[in-house]
């Protein structure tokens, strides 16, 4: 039997915790943290990891001024896409927003498309169509008839959606500079309007919540926002962006899975076949000839 490589120990390791953050988010919601003071926490603590991370390594945080307005823009949309993943979790379970964030390649194919980064064939309109009815099946699964899971599943899509920006947005600043002095940027500044809108519920905040929840703020903190910052650009670096991204299409259904084994939550089989739609579509999406515009 073949021993696993350095590198797919590296890959599936940022997958694992990558899919461990929403059940370990969703547990820490659902048991006294208000979002928008947990994230003030969880940004203000990885914040801090990357600044120091990038100034002892690096030393420097230095950005060109040229893209200062790329930079802002990144932050302005994790701004938005943490909003959208507190209160996806905090009103919708974690395997729910899991399989809703499957579709985030198919967001992200669709935004480049509108920038003028893609040029999709017809079969990746075929496969975008079954993520979409997937998309809409767990949703209809979570909420039978669109009723108290409605705004989570909203934030859910807001979610991906944003998510699929900030990937795109941050794929040129990637050609210049180091993903730590990236984040050690970004993320200071998304966490600076998270802090503000924050305010009234990290004055509010009941602090004594025991020590698992406290471990767990750590965990989601150090392990899915720091360390597999590091874990996935160095997969990256080591197997190319095509197999690494393929692998991650793994992440939103191990998540469910560990939200479904450690929360008890349950999924409908109508939500398992929205879940199969989505991954069956991605898979279509993706094969195809990358085409650039101009060629």
């Amino acid at each position: 039997m073949r021993r696993p490589t350095s590198v797919e120990v590296m890959l599936l390791s940022a997958i694992v915790l990558w899919a461990l953050n929403l059940t370990v988010s969703r547990y820490i919601l659902t048991n006294g943290f208000q979002p928008l003071a947990y994230s003030t926490v969880r940004y203000g603590l990885a914040s801090l990891l990357f600044i120091l991370i990038a100034v002892t390594v690096e030393r420097s945080l230095r950005i060109a001024r040229g893209d200062f307005l790329l930079v802002g823009s990144a932050a302005l949309v994790l701004f938005v896409n943490q909003i959208g993943f507190v209160y996806a979790l905090k009103t919708t379970s974690a395997s729910v927003i899991a399989l809703i964030l499957a579709a985030t390649p198919i967001f992200a194919a669709l935004i480049g498309l509108a920038f003028g980064t893609e040029i999709l064939p017809r079969r990746f309109w075929l496969g975008a169509a079954l993520s979409f009815v997937g998309v809409g099946l767990v949703a209809l699964g979570a909420t039978g008839q669109f009723g108290a899971d409605a705004a989570g599943i909203v934030f859910g899509i807001l979610t991906a959606a944003s998510w699929a920006v900030y990937s795109i947005l941050i794929t040129p600043l990637m050609q210049r500079y180091s993903p730590v002095r990236i984040s050690a940027i970004v993320l200071p500044l998304s966490w600076i309007g998270i802090a503000l809108i924050g305010l009234p519920q990290t004055r509010s905040q009941d602090w004594q919540l025991g020590w698992v929840v406290w471990v767990l703020v750590l965990f989601a903190t150090i392990g899915p926002l720091v360390i597999t910052n590091i874990l996935w650009f160095k997969s990256l670096d080591r197997i190319g962006a095509s197999r690494a991204t393929l692998a991650a299409n793994l992440q939103p259904f191990l998540a469910a899975l560990f939200a479904v084994v450690l929360l008890d939550e349950t999924i409908d089989v109508i939500q398992v076949v929205g879940g199969l739609l989505i991954g069956i579509g991605i898979l279509a999406a993706r094969r195809r000839s990358p085409v650039s515009p101009g060629e």
